[in-house]
């Protein structure tokens, strides 16, 4: 195991990028957390958690896709996490967003007038809280939509209901096949325009754009249309550290940019910033300090790792956050609510554990290489 980096918490907010880490849920030990059961939270870990994030610099992403919506987060548990996780904001005073969907109806199919108040239902809760919502891609309206039109009226009748900007998630196909069409296309150039259309629509109603179609191209395409005002958050775990680094750090891979562009950047709203925390919030005060090269040399590693994390099917990403949180010392056991711990191999882990251990991922490698070693014990390996 190579020795533990060397991290400095900031003294002060980040300034180049804004940053949100979406965080994962931490079950109860002694839950029945199988699946298709709700789900039994440690709300002690899983809010010390969000502690840990903040501690960083970094903004919390709750009751997100990484928290398991539709994987083994059900609705009560969804209302108590954001209220939950919209409490410690406060006391830490970090930013907290959190995510707006339609899940909490059981119906399969709903009309369109029925998805709009589904969405406000939820919309109006998390403003309740105090947290800034972001609209969630929803089955539901995926599955009512027959025309680009339907998601444009959808959305103008949902934003024009909300009493302060949000975010807009486009979540693609790799992460939830059920959103396929969304935004009335199967062509991101053409859901694009449906998208800036929606933006275009309810002017000062959105804050900012999630992109997780894992298209750096699409992304940067999208970002350089973007109004005034309006960011680009990118979702985008496979080619975050040139998203983010931008005109800044050329030597980080990217597509094509507009030089003319004002928006020469992303920044970041990631389920992969849950595991990298402390590398995350290096990277970026790099920036802070102006250097690129400093950036690059702490976050460029990380990317493979991510990519591991993500791999097909990419939907079981949450797998590998909750092991990263596990062998970091997050949790007391590599267990997730609905049994999704099951869902990737010793070797798929293995792998996470060489590359962790290769970007400066893990917290605290002595800790990790005795957890590792244990399970693998555990599972008949003679480490």
């Amino acid at each position: 195991m190579a020795a533990p980096a060397e991290r400095a918490r900031p003294t002060g907010p980040l300034r180049s990028r804004v940053a949100f880490a979406a965080a994962h849920v931490v079950p109860l030990v002694s839950g029945d957390n199988t699946p298709g059961r709700p789900a039994e939270i440690d709300w002690e870990s899983t809010l010390a958690f969000r502690r840990h994030v903040y501690s960083w610099g970094l903004g919390v992403a709750d009751a997100m896709d990484t928290a398991q919506r539709n994987m083994g987060l059900d609705a009560a548990a969804t209302r108590e996490l954001i209220a939950r996780s919209a409490a410690v904001a406060r006391e830490e005073g970090g930013a907290v967003v959190v995510g707006v969907n339609t899940d909490h109806v059981d119906a399969e199919h709903l009309t369109l007038p029925e998805v709009v108040d589904a969405y406000r239902a939820q919309l109006h809760f998390a403003e309740e809280q105090g947290a800034g919502p972001v609209l969630m891609a929803s089955r539901h309206l995926a599955r009512a939509a027959e025309s680009a039109e339907d998601y444009r009226r959808v959305y103008r009748d949902v934003l024009s209901a909300a009493s302060a900007p949000v975010v807009l998630h486009w979540l693609g196909t790799a992460f939830d096949p059920q959103l396929a069409g969304y935004f009335g296309s199967d062509d991101w150039r053409a859901a694009a325009e449906v998208l800036l259309q929606v933006i275009a629509e309810s002017p000062g109603k959105v804050a900012g754009v999630k992109m997780s179609l894992l298209d750096a191209e699409s992304e940067v395409s999208v970002r350089e249309r973007l109004p005034e005002g309006v960011r680009m958050f990118t979702g985008d775990d496979f080619n975050y550290v040139g998203l983010i680094g931008g005109s800044e750090v050329p030597e980080a891979p990217q597509p094509p940019r507009d030089p003319s562009s004002a928006r020469q950047h992303s920044d970041a709203l990631l389920g992969a910033f849950a595991a990298i925390a402390p590398v995350a919030s290096a990277a970026i005060q790099a920036l802070d300090e102006g250097r690129p090269d400093r950036y690059l040399a702490i976050l460029g590693p990380t990317e493979e790792l991510s990519r591991q994390v993500f791999a097909a099917p990419t939907f079981y990403y949450k797998t590998g956050v909750a092991f990263l949180s596990w062998l970091n010392g997050h949790q007391a056991a590599f267990q997730m609510v609905g049994g999704l711990h099951s869902a990737r191999s010793l070797p798929h882990l293995s792998r996470i554990v060489e590359l962790a251990n290769a970007s400066g991922a893990l917290e605290d490698p002595g800790l990790a290489a005795a957890r590792w070693t244990a399970m693998l014990r555990l599972n008949g390996v003679d480490a």
